[in-house]
């Protein structure tokens, strides 16, 4: 365990907070907690957190919106807490941007479980079978001039520029790049970008291929990702792999 990894939760049931703080704490990491979106914000100002455990229904500014706001500023990861456990409220909550969504009440060692996955893939991108080695060739993917790197995680756009991606839409893109001009069903994008740690949510891969595509294509209108009627997606470019 990595004494130094550091933990936000944040929810406005002080026993709930408590609660998890204390168990995250006894599994080795540090943990702050905040009581709203302002809270999590100041501390966030003071430093940044490997993840954010985050409420949905608080008073004042809501989960939902601080996740989305988290993910357009290149925020950290984000697990996202709920009472409202349907799967329309999961896919809600990976729709604006979060990582993960656990319904309440939840066992503290599921959230355990999550969290550890979560900082696995963000820590070690080449932990599942879609990923490229994690030192020398293979590192890089290269189309129509945009640069993927998949031991820092970054994609940079053809002039150059830092695109933040989210877990999931990183874990996309790494599958499609590594399986160029081919068509993929959702099946298989949920196995290659996320294991055995993902729940099947047709509508939250739907989601995360459009928020990827929308940032692919925003540069100079090419089309990138092409859906294939009731058979799945594909990337169009070729692909280089140095």
């Amino acid at each position: 365990m990595d004494l130094h990894t550091y933990i936000l939760v944040v929810d406005d049931d002080p026993e709930l907070r408590t609660l998890i703080g204390d168990f995250l704490r006894e599994h080795g990491y540090l943990v702050d907690v905040a009581s709203d979106v302002a809270g999590m914000r100041d501390a966030i100002a003071r430093r940044r957190p490997d993840l954010v455990v985050l409420d949905v229904m608080m008073p004042g500014e809501d989960g939902l919106s601080a996740a989305r706001r988290l993910a357009s500023e290149a925020g950290p990861p984000v697990i996202m807490l709920s009472a409202l456990g349907t799967d329309t409220d999961r896919i809600i909550g990976l729709e604006v941007g979060a990582d993960d969504y656990l319904a309440k009440p939840c066992n503290p060692r599921e959230l355990l479980a999550r969290v550890r996955a979560l900082l696995r893939r963000q820590g070690s991108p080449a932990g599942d079978s879609g990923a490229a080695p994690a030192t020398g060739e293979g590192a890089h993917y290269v189309f129509e001039g945009w640069n993927l790197d998949v031991v820092r995680r970054e994609l940079r756009d053809p002039a150059g520029t830092y695109i933040h991606l989210s877990d999931g839409e990183f874990a996309l893109l790494r599958t499609f790049v590594s399986h160029p001009q081919r068509v993929l069903s959702r099946d298989q994008l949920l196995d290659h970008g996320h294991g055995h740690d993902a729940e099947v949510y047709d509508r939250a891969i739907d989601s995360q291929v459009s928020r990827l595509r929308r940032k692919l294509n925003g540069r100079d209108g090419a089309e990138m990702i092409r859906t294939v009627r009731n058979e799945g997606y594909m990337l169009l470019p070729a692909v280089v792999r140095r």
